[in-house]
């Protein structure tokens, strides 16, 4: 079964390395047949949040905002590609998720985090699962971490030495858990109505 899927990305750096493992999600779960869209913060564009896209009357909306809120609404589950910055949340991507709020409900989330050094983002992972929790989503248990991130994916998201193949080998079970959270969501949502 194929699920729509988002895969978003937030650096705003010129030199990003992160795309290297946004690229590797996107082709990995490509490879599994979803249907898969890199949602890069940089390339929408989206000001410094002012209002939110509910706050919008309707039909009002940027059109940057009102099409990204439709490509959330039509997606059956999301992957946030998370760089650690000064042990926290990158920035721009950050920005891009508060613009919304009711479009998340009701779908999983999954998060991969990397970093220059060796913790991989670990702590950007943790303090995005509660925010990626707090805007309605489940975030599923299953996640992946690179670090040092230029020295386990090459220019083109394509694993490489020892960090690369940890990387290869724990994707599965990641995309595994992501599929399954989907298809559990889209199963109880016509089951039965979420309750607001």
């Amino acid at each position: 079964m194929s699920h729509r899927i988002l895969v978003f990305y937030g650096s705003y750096r010129s030199n990003r390395m992160g795309i290297r493992l946004a690229q590797f999600v996107v082709e990995g779960l490509r490879g599994r047949g979803d249907e898969v869209e890199l949602i890069d913060a940089k390339a929408v564009g989206l000001p410094m949040l002012d209002r939110m896209y509910k706050e919008y009357p309707k039909g009002q909306a940027p059109a940057a905002l009102e099409k990204l809120a439709g490509q959330i609404r039509e997606a059956d589950g999301f992957v946030f590609v998370a760089g650690e910055y000064n042990w926290g949340i990158q920035p721009g991507l950050k920005n891009l998720t508060d613009h919304f709020l009711e479009e998340w409900f009701w779908r999983p989330a999954a998060i991969a985090s990397y970093s220059a050094g060796r913790f991989a983002g670990a702590r950007a992972a943790l303090a995005w699962h509660g925010a990626l929790s707090e805007m309605g989503m489940v975030v599923i248990s299953s996640a992946i971490a690179v670090g040092p991130i230029a020295q386990a994916l090459s220019a083109d998201g394509k694993p490489i030495g020892e960090g690369g193949n940890a990387l290869a080998h724990a994707f599965p079970r990641f995309a595994d858990d992501l599929g399954w959270w989907i298809e559990a969501a889209k199963a109880q949502r016509e089951r039965k109505k979420p309750p607001y």
